[in-house]
């Protein structure tokens, strides 16, 4: 779970009260598709608090709740099982024209 903020005062607070309430927090800078200016990255607090308890804090501080982690090695799916031979069609015998 995180929340987003635009200041970081903003998310540095969200952190301490979430902390405080036995939580684990975390804030990072957070880089949203087409940013490419570093200065305008906004900042992420990633938490195990229960989401109510992040929205909470999040109305409080103008940001927003995004629960949806980005997407990187530790979030990729794991890859689904491929066959290890070609599926045979027909079966062996069973009238081949050769």
């Amino acid at each position: 779970m995180r929340g987003i903020f635009f200041e970081e005062d903003d998310a540095q607070a969200v952190a301490r009260a979430l902390i405080a309430g036995g939580w684990e927090a975390e804030v990072r800078r957070e880089a949203l598709a087409g940013e490419d200016d570093d200065e305008d990255h906004p900042w992420a607090v990633l938490t195990d608090a229960p989401a109510i308890m992040l929205e909470v804090l999040i109305d409080q501080h103008d940001g927003w709740l995004d629960d949806e982690l980005p997407a990187g090695p530790a979030a990729a799916p794991s890859p689904i099982p491929l066959p290890d031979a070609p599926k045979r069609i027909k079966r062996p015998g069973a009238g081949n024209v050769g």
